[in-house]
C-alpha cells in the first residue's frame, strides 16, 4: 500500500476519482458542521446506537492460551525516551486538521480522511489520562462522552483513550491517572503508553512489576491495542504475536488491523513532544487501517506509538466542543451522527505543576514550580538545598537554614565549638582541668598523661603513671614514678607528690567564712590516717627498743665496765665527762674488752624522736653515773 497523500502532492490518475475526493470532503466538512451546530447552540445531541464496532478479537479464542500467561516480574519489550527540554514559557498545543489521500484498493482510487494530529510540548505537565467524568470513575464503571470528562478536567484537546467492556462499562489494561493507578492489566500484555515521575516517555510492554515501580513511578499510563510504531519502524506483526486476546469479545485480530476504519492513537516524536492522532471513519466503509496510520505517523516524525479504541469510539474534543465527525448513529433519529459513551480519555491541558500545589512549597505557573523560601527546591518544591556543601554534612537542611548538630557551628556547620565550649549551638561550657582536650560534641575530657577522672582533676594514683593512668611504675624497690613520664627520678617526683598534698592540704588549713563546719576530701582523709598510723608504728617500735635496751643495761651492771665518755650533746659536756677527755668517746667496753655500741643507738633513737630527747639524755646521764 502507498501512503497517503495530501491534496497538494496527490498525481492526477482519474479526474473522476478526483471529482469524487472533493465531493467527499465537502459532504464530510458540511457533515461536521452540522453535527457540530446543536452542539455550538446548547443543544443535546443525543445518545448513540453504538453500532460501529471495531473490536480486535472474537469470542471465539484462536490463540494459544500461553499467550495470555500473566507476566508479574521480569522486564517486558519497551521503549524509554527522556522527556523534552523545558522550554519557558510553555507554548499551548499544537493542532492540525488534515485531509489525506489513501489508495483504496477496491475500486483503484484514492479515499479522502479527514483527522487532527494534536501536538504538545511538555507532556509531564500538560498530559494526563482521565477517568470518565472524572476520579473514581473506573471504579464505577461510568461511561460519559469525550466532551463531559473533558469539560471537568479542563481539557484544551481530548479524544478516547483506551479499550473498556461495551456491557459492563470495565476499564481495560492498565490505567494510571495523575498518579494514582485506578485499573490494571493483572500482567497481561498489551500496547501501553505512560509517562514516569521524572518525564521519561515508555512505550511498549510492561510487567506487574515495572508498573509498580516506586523508584520512578508511573503518572499517566492507558494500555491499548497493537505497537504501532517502536523507535521509528512499524511493529505491528510482532504486536499480533505478542498481545493477549483477552482484551476484547469480538471481532478477529488480522480484521481489526486491516479493516479501514475511524483510528485514534497516542505517541511521541524524536524530541520527546507528546503526539495524539485521530482519523475519522466507519468500520468498512471509510477511514484507515493500522498499518496506514502507522505510516503516517513514521512519515511525521513520530517514533514510538500505540494504536487507542477505534471505531465508534472514535472522538476528538477541542475546548469542551465536539470537533471530528463520529460514526455511530444517534438513538433517536438515526440520520445523525453521535458521539459515543466511553471510559478512559487522554487529555492535553494548560501547563500543570506536579503535584498542583507544589507540595505547599510553591507556586504554579504554567506548569512550574516557583519555590518559595530561600531554602526549597526541585521541580515540585520538595528539596530542601542549603547550599553546595549541604551543611558541610554535620547539619540538617531545614526551611529557615542549616540547623547544626551538636558540636557544630556556622552557616553551613562548618566551625567545631571552640573556646571551651561544647554542645548544640556550642552554649555549654567545658569542666576539663590541667590542659585537658574538651569534646565539642558531648563534653567529655581527653585527660593528658598524669590525670584522670571526669574533669582530668585527679593525679595518677601512686604506682601508676601515663595517659588516663593506664600504665604501672617499674621503678625498683616498688617506689613511686613521675605521673606524667613514669620516670624513675625520685628527686623530681617526691617534690610533686610533697607540691600536690600541699596543694591539696592548703585549702583545708585556711578557715572559709560563712561555714560551720570544714571537712576533709576521702583523699585527705586517707593520707592523714596512713602518716599516723606511720608515726604509731614507728613509736611503738623505738618504745620497744628502748625498754629492751634498758633491760639489757640492768643486766649489765654487775660486770666490770669501762667508761667511756659520750658525744657533747645539746652543746655543753658533763662534768665527769670533761674529767675524762683523754679516754675514747665513742663506744663503751665491757669487761671483755668488746665495744658495745650502746651510744649510737641511743643517738639514732634521740635522732627518730627528737621530742624526747631531754628526757632520755637526763637517764642517760644517771646511768652512767651509777655505771
Amino acid at each position: 500500500m502507498s501512503r497517503g497523500l495530501s491534496s497538494r502532492d496527490r498525481s492526477p490518475k482519474s479526474s473522476m476519482a478526483a471529482s469524487i475526493g472533493r465531493w467527499h470532503h465537502a459532504f464530510l466538512v458540511l457533515l461536521s458542521w452540522l453535527l457540530a451546530a446543536p452542539q455550538s447552540l446548547g443543544l443535546n445531541t443525543g445518545d448513540s446506537l453504538n453500532d460501529d464496532l471495531l473490536l480486535p478479537y472474537s469470542g471465539i479464542r484462536t490463540r494459544l492460551p500461553r499467550d495470555c500467561r500473566p507476566v508479574r516480574n521480569g522486564t517486558r519489550p519497551h521503549e524509554s525516551w527522556p522527556p523534552p527540554a523545558t522550554v519557558r514559557p510553555n507554548p499551548g498545543p499544537i493542532v492540525r486538521h488534515f485531509v489525506s489521500y489513501f489508495p483504496d484498493s477496491r475500486n483503484g482510487s484514492h479515499r479522502a480522511v479527514s483527522g487532527h494530529l494534536t501536538v504538545a510540548v511538555s507532556p509531564l505537565h500538560s498530559f494526563s489520562v482521565l477517568e470518565p467524568g472524572g476520579p473514581g470513575g473506573c471504579a464505577a464503571r461510568r461511561l460519559v462522552t469525550v466532551e463531559e470528562t473533558a469539560r471537568v478536567a479542563g481539557c484544551i484537546v481530548a479524544q478516547n483513550g483506551g479499550f473498556f467492556r461495551m456491557d459492563t462499562g470495565e476499564c481495560l489494561g492498565n490505567v494510571v491517572s495523575n498518579g494514582d493507578q485506578v485499573s490494571s492489566s493483572g500482567g497481561l500484555q498489551n500496547a501501553q503508553f505512560g509517562i514516569r515521575q521524572d518525564g521519561t516517555l515508555v512505550t511498549g510492554y510492561l510487567s506487574d512489576e515495572e508498573v509498580l515501580d516506586t523508584k520512578n513511578p508511573f503518572v499517566q499510563l492507558v494500555s491499548g491495542v497493537v505497537w504501532l510504531l517502536r523507535d521509528g519502524r512499524i511493529y505491528i506483526n510482532e504486536s499480533e504475536e505478542t498481545e493477549c486476546d483477552k482484551t476484547q469479545e469480538t471481532g478477529s485480530f488480522s480484521k481489526f488491523v486491516n479493516v479501514i476504519s475511524a483510528r485514534t492513537a497516542v505517541g511521541h516524536d524524536r524530541e520527546g513532544r507528546l503526539v495524539m492522532f485521530q482519523a475519522d471513519g466507519q468500520t468498512q466503509q471509510r477511514g484507515i487501517n493500522l498499518w496506514e496510520m502507522a505510516r503516517f505517523l513514521m512519515e511525521h516524525g513520530v517514533v514510538n506509538a500505540i494504536n487507542l479504541d477505534g471505531g465508534g469510539s472514535a472522538t476528538f474534543v477541542v475546548n469542551g466542543t465536539l470537533a471530528n465527525y463520529p460514526s455511530d448513529h444517534c438513538k433517536d433519529d438515526n440520520m445523525w451522527r453521535c458521539p459515543r459513551r466511553i471510559s478512559t480519555v487522554v487529555c492535553v491541558h494548560e501547563p500543570r505543576c506536579n503535584p498542583p500545589d507544589c507540595n505547599g512549597h510553591g507556586t504554579c505557573v504554567q506548569g512550574i514550580c516557583h519555590c518559595t523560601g530561600d531554602f526549597w527546591g526541585g521541580d515540585d518544591c520538595s528539596i530542601l538545598d542549603c547550599g553546595p556543601s549541604n551543611c558541610s554534612l554535620n547539619g540538617l537542611c531545614t526551611e529557615t537554614g542549616c540547623l547544626c548538630d551538636a558540636g557544630w557551628t556556622g552557616n553551613t556547620c562548618s566551625q567545631a565549638c571552640a573556646n571551651g565550649s561544647f554542645g548544640v549551638s556550642c552554649a555549654q561550657k567545658c569542666q576539663c582541668q590541667n590542659g585537658a582536650a574538651c569534646d565539642p560534641v558531648h563534653g567529655t575530657c581527653t585527660c593528658p598523661p598524669g590525670f584522670q577522672g571526669d574533669t582530668c582533676a585527679e593525679v595518677c594514683p601512686l604506682g601508676w603513671y601515663g595517659p588516663s593512668c593506664q600504665h604501672t611504675c617499674t621503678c625498683e624497690s616498688s617506689c613511686p614514678c613521675d605521673p606524667k613520664t613514669g620516670s624513675c627520678n625520685l628527686t623530681s617526683t617526691v617534690r610533686d607528690i610533697l607540691s600536690q598534698v600541699g596543694q591539696c592540704l592548703a585549702p583545708s588549713m585556711v578557715p572559709k567564712r560563712n561555714e560551720e563546719h570544714l571537712y576533709f576530701t576521702k583523699t585527705a582523709w586517707l593520707s592523714l590516717t596512713l602518716a599516723l598510723a606511720l608515726l604509731l608504728f614507728f613509736s611503738a617500735a623505738a618504745n620497744v627498743t628502748f625498754v629492751l635496751g634498758s633491760r639489757a643495761s640492768r643486766r649489765r651492771l654487775d660486770g666490770e665496765y669501762a667508761y667511756h665518755p659520750l658525744q657533747e650533746m645539746n652543746g655543753e659536756l658533763h662534768s665527769l665527762e670533761k674529767e675524762q677527755q683523754g679516754d675514747p668517746p665513742s663506744v663503751l667496753r665491757t669487761q671483755n674488752n668488746e665495744k658495745w655500741p650502746f651510744v649510737l643507738e641511743i643517738q639514732f633513737c634521740l635522732w627518730i624522736f627528737p621530742g624526747r630527747a631531754g628526757v632520755e639524755e637526763t637517764l642517760l646521764r644517771q646511768k652512767m653515773r651509777t655505771i
